[in-house]
Order: C-alpha cells, then structure tokens, then sequence
C-alpha cells in the first residue's frame, strides 16, 4: 500500500528558537603606539641575528658582466635575462668592478644628447666598453658610483645601514676563494629582497605596524611653496613641488634629465587636474634605447608609453592613511617598488613612497630609540623562524587583513611596460630584481 505525503498529513517540525552566542573576545592585543614601536624594535632585533645569507633563494642564478663588454652587448644580456642591472667583473685583476645598473644608460644618453650626435652615438655604442662609463660620468660632472660591497655572513640590519647611508638600491655580496684568495661574487642584496624578507619572516610584527604612512613620515608628499600676494604663478612653479612630474606632452629626454639630475627612477604622469594616468620609468628608457634608436627621445610621454612592453604591471597607488602593516602585507604577495600616494575619488597626486623610505624608517632611528632595553618590551614576536626560500614560508603565514594598497591601472589606454626599478630573470611577476634575483654562479676566481 502507497502513501504520499500531503501538506494536511506531513508531520509537523517544531524548531527550537536561536539563541545568539557571545563574541568570543579578541586574543590579539590592541593597537597601540606602544604595540607599534615594539614590533619595529623586534624587527630590527630580528635582522640582527640574521645574515644575508639567510635571504638567499633556495635556487638563484647571478649574471655578471665582464668590465670589457661592450655596452650594445651588455643592454641584450640584460634585456635576455629580464634585469636590468648587474655586478662588473674585472678579468684582468681577478676583481669586482662595480654594478652596471639604469644610471649608467641614462648618463650615456645625456653624454650623447649634449656632447655629441644620434649618429655618432649609434656607431659608438657598438664599440663602446662597460669600463669606459665612469669616464662619461665624469665628463658630465657626475659623481661615480661608490664600490659599495659586504660580505655574506654579515648581519642584515649591518648590510640595511649601508643600504640606508650609501643611498643604494642594491648591495653586492662578495667573498674570498679560500685557494686564490680572490673576490668572488656571491649575490646581491636588494631593498625588494631585504622587505620582502622581513614581511614573511616577521607576520605578528607586521601586523602590529597598523600607523598611518603619513604620520610615520614614510614617503614624499606635495608641498608646494606660497604663491606671491597677486595670486600669479612665477614662471616654472611646481604645484607638486617638490615631486617631479611630467605629462603626456612632455618629450622623453625632460624625463630623463630629471632621472638624472634629481636621482630617481620614475615621474608620475598626470593631466592638468593633477590626476595620475600613468608613471614613466628608468626601465622605459631602457625599451627606446636597446636597438640604439637615440631619436626616440624627442617623442613626447604618450608616444613613448605605447612601445612599452604589454607585461607592465600598473601603477601600484594607495592613500595616506593606509598604514605600514598594510604596505608591507604588499610587498610579500607581488613585487612593488614604488606607490603613488593619491587623494580624492579621481586620484589626484599627494606623494610618492619608494622602497628606500620604508627602509629607512624600519632600520633607522625612528619611532623608538637604539637605547630601548629588550626586557621591556613585550615584543610579540622576537625570533622568527627564517625562510631562505621565501616560497613555503609565504605559503605558511597566517591570514592577515586585506591590504586596502592596490594597483590602479594606467588611465590611457596604452601598452604597458616592462617590470619596474629592478629587474629579476625566471617567471613574469618575479621581474625587477635588478640582478639580484637573476642570479647563477659565483664569479670565477680567475
């Protein structure tokens, strides 16, 4: 015998009523300006008890450039391995070199524009050899570039002072041959590396940096100067002094010079409301300059921008009210080197942070004094397991917020470029290591 459930003859469910529970209480402690100034004491503690071996990758390949190449050859080993900076090696002496790193192309570029011709530039550079640029530079006027090095087993909160005095991106790593007794290069040490460490080894730190980038000083923000009683712009006044900018119509070589002459390596793009469409590089130089195409520094900003290379990641932006923690979380999951502080719904420029201003404010006396006695601060965290290989231990780091820092794509419509500052071989989002990352070999002894 069959039956069916009806609506008149289904059993009647009776359900209890919800009850709502309690909020279990928070275990992580409140953010204070104590919190935040014992995490950046832990993490300087931290660096103080590793070597900068402890950052070396697991696996890693070194490019390093004979001091007797030519320069055309020199930009096509570069290019080919997708960095754009590398150590010099003198075969002669069995010795380091120096670095052959963007500032070498730039200055040859103005050697070139000012001193001599396209033509003449594109026959020289075929026989032009990577040890005659510090005679360039002192054609121009320039300072040449300090032999900066360090040796390996030295601590890394040593090697991030040098970073931060020397004003250098990167730091060459070198050893002695135990049978020779001569240099050998063993790695680079680079700003990206030495943060993106200190992001994954140091988590419970990090998420305790919760103070605004402004308020911390990190970073340089719009502060033009008072305009006279009659309201009149003076002839070349700036009103993102004093951030370089540029705009689409801007030719190539006006940006070029300010890479030069300021010391940096990218100008934010921006229309005539002060809106960021787009940052111009170091390494976009590199893109109009590898085939010894010297002319295409009379194109204007937008030509230029649209030879760029379709891999370009955007312009990372974020507000100043985003705080440390946040910025670093940043840096851990994809490759920055810069952000472009904005304000307002449209994007209006406010500043510029550059991994040397996060640096700077992480190893050097800020916030918190070098004389803090470890017993008294509750440091949530003072020795974290290290990662050399960066990979598990990112894979392993406990949840954090999500970074509220993000990437803006560029607001033209344009090809975008290569990787940024510093370049790095292996996969498209590892680029930009500036030679660290693209890293074989020591050099021979010999």
């Amino acid at each position: 015998m069959s039956a069916t459930l009806s609506p008149s003859n289904s059993p009647r469910v009776r359900r209890r009523g919800s009850t709502r529970r309690p909020r279990a209480a928070s275990h992580l402690p409140p953010f204070t300006q104590e919190s935040h100034d014992a995490a950046l004491y832990a993490i300087r503690h931290y660096l103080k008890g590793r070597t900068s071996y402890d950052t070396f990758p697991v696996s890693f390949r070194l490019i390093v450039l004979d001091s007797r190449l030519e320069v055309k050859k020199a930009l096509q080993c570069l290019l080919l391995n997708g960095v754009v900076s590398a150590p010099l090696w003198n075969s002669e002496r069995s010795c380091f070199a120096g670095m052959f790193t963007v500032s070498d192309i730039i200055h040859l570029i103005q050697y070139y524009y000012k001193c001599s011709s396209y033509d003449a530039a594109a026959a020289d550079v075929e026989t032009f050899r990577l040890e005659s640029l510090r005679d360039i530079e002192r054609q121009l006027g320039v300072d040449p570039p300090p032999l900066l090095r360090e040796h390996p087993s030295a601590s890394l909160y040593d090697a991030s002072k040098r970073l931060i005095q020397t004003h250098a991106r990167r730091l060459p790593l070198l050893d002695n041959d135990t049978e020779t007794g001569h240099e050998v290069i063993v790695s680079i040490l680079t700003q990206y590396r030495l943060l993106k460490f200190i992001s994954i080894n140091c988590p419970k730190e990090i998420q305790q940096l919760h103070m605004p980038l402004r308020k911390l000083g990190i970073g340089t923000y719009v502060n033009p100067p008072p305009l006279p009683p009659s309201g009149e712009k003076p002839e070349g006044y700036n009103p993102f002094h004093p951030i370089a900018t540029a705009t689409m119509d801007t030719p190539v070589f006006d940006v070029v010079h300010m890479f030069s002459e300021r010391g940096i390596s990218a100008v934010p793009i921006v229309d005539e409301e002060g809106i960021v469409v787009n940052l111009y590089e170091t390494v976009d130089v590199i893109t109009l300059v590898r085939l010894g195409a010297y002319q295409s520094l009379d194109l204007t900003i937008s030509e230029a921008l649209n030879q760029r290379s379709p891999d370009f990641p955007g312009v990372v932006i974020c507000t100043a009210s985003d705080s440390l923690g946040t910025l670093m979380q940043l840096i851990k999951k994809r490759r920055v080197h810069r952000l472009v502080v904005v304000e307002g719904e449209k994007g209006r420029l406010l500043g510029i942070i550059t991994l040397s201003d996060v640096l700077r404010y992480l190893i050097g006396d800020v916030s918190i004094g070098e004389a803090h006695l470890e017993p008294s601060v509750p440091s949530t965290d003072p020795t974290p397991t290290p990662d050399p290989g960066h990979a598990p231990a990112e894979a392993s780091a406990p949840s954090e917020p999500q970074a509220s820092v993000e990437a803006a794509p560029a607001a033209d419509p344009v090809p975008d470029a290569p990787a940024t500052e510093e370049a790095a071989a292996a996969p498209p989002e590892e680029k930009q290591e500036a030679g660290a990352e693209a890293e074989a070999a020591p050099a021979p002894a010999e």
